[in-house]
This record gives C-alpha cells, structure tokens and sequence, in this order.
C-alpha cells in the first residue's frame, strides 16, 4: 500500500537549493543521486559521505567512480577522533547490536549534521535518503529525525524497482558492481560487518573475509569482558526462546551445525536513517 507522507520542501526557489544526498557508498544512494541531479543539476548538488573508517577498500573506489559518472563530488566526513564502530562501542560501552547501534548516530549522523549546520541554510536546503518503497514506512520518523532540515525519498515513488534492478542499470552506464554486491552482501556498507545485519549476513563474512570476523569476534569478547555482561551482537531465537549468540558461538554453529544457521536473519543497514535513542548514543 503506497503512503503517502508530508514532506516540507526548501522554501527558497529552485536556483537557490541545495540538494544534499546522503551518500552511504550503495546503491541506492546512486539510484537517489541519479535522480535529485537528473532534475536539479550537479551544480547544487552534493554527496554527504559519513566514513565510519571500518568500510571495505573497494567502496572508495565505487565513490570516485560513482561521482565522475554522475558529475558531482562526495564530501567526505567522518568523526571529529576518526573512530571506527567498534572504538565508538568501548566508549559508549554499549556493544551495538540490530536494535540499537550507537554508531549510526555517532559516525553517521552526527558528522552529518554537524556538516549540514555549519555548510547549509535549512531553509534552502534538502536532505535525500536512499530509502527504497519496500522502507517508507520509515519515512516520518526520518523526516522528524533531520529536522529542521527537508527530507526527500524520491526511490519511495514510482517506477518501483529493486536492488538487482538499480545494479543493472548502473552497470549499463559503465558504473562496475561494488565488491560486497558481487560477494553476495546485501549492502555495501562497514566491510560487511555491519551489527545490524544477521546471521546470514556474518556468515558470509567468515566464509569471505575471515579475518574481519575474526576481529569483530574478539571485539565482542572483549566488549563482554569490559561490560561484565552476557550480551552480544546477535540473538539466538531457536526454541521458541530469545538468548544472546555471540560471535564465537555462531562461528562454532556453522562449522559443525550449519543447519541450525537462519539463513532469513539478515537485516538491513539503515545508518542514515535509524532514530537510535538519544540515552543509548549519548
């Protein structure tokens, strides 16, 4: 059912706009992209890139890429210390997880409003998601989220097309496929070892880059050992029952119970988007 949400638009007239994109290196921050430069122009606008400084090499090469296709730049920023997730966790001490992740808020939002108030008027000024219409039941608390700021959605309106269909269209340009895609990553987003994601998603990270689940399982451990907790990253829901499963015991489960892995739990990152509680990221 398509819904239709009240979005406040710039109140300045269209020459004065900027149009800023938050670009999170996937691609429907393309597809978004393509779109607010196919009716704005590149003049007006900007690719806002949070760098979370735990991203896989080859989306910085997507993004000088992606930017020379579209005309634009990317405005990188990052946060003030350069931490990445997991420094951001020990700090908050709070091990993020798919409810709550401070460091959506920390190393992406935060940066990125603190660009848009020293760089932009919001009064002439939009912000753009890559949010998707399978996801615009989001939408009004990402509205209330930015604010006083405009937000737009414009994949959350017709023609509806999907990821493989985005990736295509892409490729049909010369744009090549980010290497998470190409791995089978929902997202290309945190090398991914997003804490958002599931189990599906952190199983594919052991199978292809090892070493990055080997350094996110010990952060765990060590996030455990700091906070004196039984927490973790994941959730065990086998049973009928909801119980932590860390890192090490999913990394035990696949190699000698693979069938016990939810191959469906594989959620999806939303870091531009997540209105994480202000008590949990402060």
């Amino acid at each position: 059912m398509t819904q239709s949400i009240p979005i406040r638009r710039a109140a300045r007239t269209h020459g004065d706009v900027m149009h800023v994109v938050m670009w999170s290196g996937g691609i429907t921050s393309w597809a978004t992209a393509r779109h607010v430069i196919a009716q704005h122009g590149t003049a007006s606008t900007v690719l806002l890139f949070a760098d979370t400084n735990a991203e896989d090499e080859d989306l910085y090469a997507w993004n000088q890429a992606a930017a020379e296709q579209l005309g634009t730049r990317v405005v990188r920023v990052a946060d003030e210390q350069e931490r990445d997730p997991w420094q951001v966790f020990e700090d908050v001490r709070w091990l993020g997880n798919t409810r709550v992740a401070q460091c959506s808020h920390v190393l992406k939002q935060e940066p990125c409003r603190a660009w848009l108030t020293a760089h932009t008027d919001p009064d002439a000024t939009v912000v753009y998601v890559g949010i998707d219409w399978s996801e615009q039941h989001r939408l009004p608390a990402i509205v209330d989220g930015w604010a006083p700021w405009p937000v737009d959605a414009p994949l959350t309106r017709p023609p509806y097309q999907d990821k493989h269909q985005l990736l295509a269209e892409a490729r049909a340009v010369g744009l090549p496929t980010p290497r998470l895609y190409r791995l089978g990553f929902a997202h290309n987003n945190c090398g991914g070892a997003c804490v958002r994601g599931g189990q599906a998603q952190w199983a594919r990270l052991l199978e292809v880059f090892p070493e990055r689940y080997a350094r996110a399982e010990a952060a765990e451990a060590k996030m455990r050992r700091l906070l004196g907790k039984d927490v973790s990253i994941l959730r065990d829901r086998t049973g009928g029952q909801t119980r932590p499963l860390t890192l090490a015991a999913l990394r035990h489960r696949i190699e000698q119970q693979p069938e016990q892995l939810d191959l469906f739990d594989e959620s999806g990152c939303g870091c531009f988007t997540a209105t994480e509680p202000r008590e949990a990221a402060a």
